[in-house]
This record gives C-alpha cells, structure tokens and sequence, in this order.
C-alpha cells in the first residue's frame, strides 16, 4: 500500500518539489560580507533587466480624487500622499502595477450589483485615464508580452484587476464584459460571504460553505475567457473547492503564510503545496498583521474598537466622500497610536517558508499598497528596491529573484491564456 501511495503522480511531484526546495535552499549562501550599498546597486542592476510586478493595490481609489496627480512625487510622510506614484515606482525599481478596482460587499439586490458596477467601471476608467494622461510614462498591459515591450520602452506598466467578485453580481456575462475592458484578475470575494464563496474573515454563519454553485459557473466562465482567478481573501474551503474546479492554475495575489503569522488571511502549508501542484502562485501581502503578529498595544485596540463601533466594517462603504473622511480619521488614529509594523526582513522570512516548502517557482510579491500594506523598510513603493537587497543578502541569486519579482506570475497568466484558447477550441 505504502509503495503504492510512493508511484501516485500528485505524490510524487510534490515529493520532488520539497526535495528540491530543501536542495536549493540549502545552496543558498547569505552575503554576510557585503556593504548595504553594494547590494542596492546590485540589486537595481538586477531590476533593469527584468520586469518587476506587484499584482495587487488599492491606489484606483486614489485616482476618483480630484487633487491627487499620480505623475506627481508625494511626500511618503505628508497626509493623503498614498503609497504608489509614477515617479515613486521609478524610485523603488517596480515596473508593473495591478490597479484593483476594489467594491466593498454591499446588499446582494439588483440595487447593490448595479451600484457595485457602476463603482467598478468609475475605478477601471480613472485607471485608463491615468495611463491616457501619462503616455509618456506608463502604458496599459493586457498580456506579459505587452509588459516586456513596455519596459523596452522604458515605460511603466498598469494591469487592471477587481477586487471582490461582487463587482459582477450573478450575471456571468459581467466576466467576459470586464475582460474587455482590459481586467485580467477577480479576486471572487473580499472581507464578508457573497454569492460566489466564503471569505476567509466572515464567520457570521459559522459553516464555512465554500464554492457556491454559482460560483462554480463563475470559474468556469474564468477558465474559458481567460481571466485569472485570485483567492486572497476566500475561505478554506472556497480555496480548496476553486483549486480543484478551476482548469487552470489560480493565484493568490496578496496573502501570507499562515504557518508564519497565524491569520485567517493566510494560507496553511498545506493550501499552498496545493497551489503549487496545479501550477499557482502566493504573492506575499505586504499588510503587517499579515507578516507579523503585532505587539500587544491596549490604547491603540481601544481606539480600534471605537472605530469600528463608529463605521462597522466601513471597507464596504460605498459612499466616497464618507470613505474619505474615514481614512482621515483612520490615518489620525494611526498617527496617535502607531502601529508595531513589521520589518522587511519579517516579510521575507514567507518567502524563504514558501521557497523551502514547495521551491523558488511559486511565490511572488502582492503590497497592497494603499489597502493596508507597508513595512518598515517597505512602506510605500519608493522602497521596493529593499526586498531584492533582502533577498541578496540571503544568498537568492539573480535568476530567483527574477520569479520572485514576476515571471513566476507571468507564468500563471499565460498558462491562464492557453487554458482558455483550449477551452474555446474543445
């Protein structure tokens, strides 16, 4: 019996992956000897020969405010300066951005879809503005080879993505419409249940239910037009339920390792040598509760508790202008009582737990950037550039950092692309 578990094909490649991760990881050799200087110019040596992907911000929402200019450099200090920039991704060595266009979980009425749809399409067009007013800097990519040419260019890169598939309500034609429109990934659910699946951080119903039938129907409309499926924020059991109905492989574009910092958020050991047996990919969530269970702080989870007494679960506000006077007081509460954030170095310990786990080929870098996400040595993206300094300091060479920072991604989307050419000629 044991010998035959030992012959099964799913056992065995994940035999060899663990095998291989713990070879190479043991190959590594950290460079102790060499100045942080040395290391940054090596690592933007690195960045100008290769394309840099971060697959997941919250910085569309920015764009919908009429005083903020993205070809402008924001102070990273000054109020309401956001996270990403134009010139702050030059700064930081990150070429490609996936601007999501993110829609809290409202009522599941002909009314909330149409208000969400309505919030997608505004998010989406501020995106496409951005790009039609900055031609000069960065271009719309549809594809990894549009990316390629881009950064041949010298042009910065901007993929379109949705956040909470909510956005398309239970018209499954909504999938294929935003493909159009250029949207490449859904992540099917945010923080709360919808009708596709379970979130990873609604227990209002205790069951965990999953892939509902519905959507069911929705990855196979993924699969067959094309559009990545995203699984950060679902479930457990909506992971696994969309890791086996899914035809292609699935992505996870701004979660943790659970087995590092023990979140709802993140996946277990396990959910990730899942994803990595059908070719996926965990792209590390720069959110520091995600990376590091932070210090006990009691003033600053009594400030919290009054927020949310006060707004609720106030992602999932639809209204802008009450979306923009909650930030404010969100950033004043931050300022009052300072978060403990987590480190770089914190962050990067997922990668080298997902590397020994299941090998270099199946993890790469999601900030959530104006959504939560910032470390220390990493708070906005004008930072980037130390995550390839950690990495070399840990011994990763060129070519892993090279997946690290997008062709293990760009992997999954083309093998994404070629699913959907099979399904449509079968």
């Amino acid at each position: 019996m044991n010998g035959d578990k030992l012959l099964r094909p799913g056992f065995l490649r994940l035999f060899l992956l663990a095998w291989l991760a713990f070879f190479l990881g043991a190959c590594r050799q950290p460079e102790t000897q060499v100045s942080a200087g040395s290391l940054e110019q090596k690592a933007r040596e690195i960045h100008k020969k290769m394309v840099t992907v971060d697959t997941h911000c919250d910085t569309a929402m920015m764009l919908l405010r009429g005083n903020w200019n993205p070809a402008e450099r924001h102070n990273p200090e000054a109020p309401g300066s956001g996270k990403i920039d134009l010139p702050r991704m030059k700064e930081g060595g990150l070429d490609a951005e996936f601007f999501a266009a993110f829609v809290g979980q409202g009522p599941r009425t002909e009314q909330g879809y149409a208000q969400a749809r309505k919030r997608t399409e505004e998010l989406i067009q501020a995106v496409k503005n951005m790009v039609q007013a900055n031609s000069s800097l960065i271009g719309l990519a549809l594809n990894p080879d549009d990316a390629y040419r881009l950064k041949k260019q010298n042009k910065l890169i901007a993929f379109l993505g949705i956040e909470n598939g909510y956005a398309i309500g239970r018209n499954l034609g909504l999938i294929k419409y935003y493909y159009d429109q250029g949207v490449r990934y859904i992540t099917l659910c945010h923080s709360s249940d919808n009708d596709i699946c379970d979130s990873s951080t609604d227990r209002a119903e205790p069951e965990d239910k999953g892939l509902s039938q519905f959507g069911r129907q929705v990855v196979r409309e993924c699969n067959r037009t094309g559009m990545i499926i995203d699984i950060s924020h679902a479930s457990d059991r909506s992971f696994y339920d969309v890791l086996e109905a899914s035809a292609a492989p699935i992505i996870a574009s701004h979660s943790c390792a659970r087995a590092v910092c023990d979140n709802p958020r993140n996946l277990t050991d396990d959910m990730i040598k899942a994803l990595a047996a059908k070719g996926g990919v965990i792209q590390i969530c720069f959110l520091s509760a995600y990376v590091k269970k932070p210090r006990p702080n009691p003033e600053r989870d009594r400030a919290l508790a009054e927020f949310r007494a006060k707004y609720g679960n106030w992602r999932n506000i639809q209204d802008e202008e009450l979306r923009r006077k909650i930030m404010e007081e969100m950033q004043e509460l931050n300022r009052k009582f300072p978060v403990d954030l987590a480190t770089v170095q914190d962050l990067v310990d997922h990668i080298d737990h997902v590397v020994r786990l299941v090998g270099v080929d199946y993890v790469g870098i999601g900030t959530d950037f104006d959504g939560g996400g910032g470390v220390k040595g990493c708070n906005d993206v004008s930072q980037m550039i130390n995550v390839t300094v950690e990495l070399l300091r840990r011994g990763y060479s060129p070519k892993d950092i090279e997946k690290i920072w997008g062709k293990n991604f760009f992997r999954v989307f083309n093998r994404v692309q070629e699913v959907a050419r099979w399904l449509s000629q079968s």
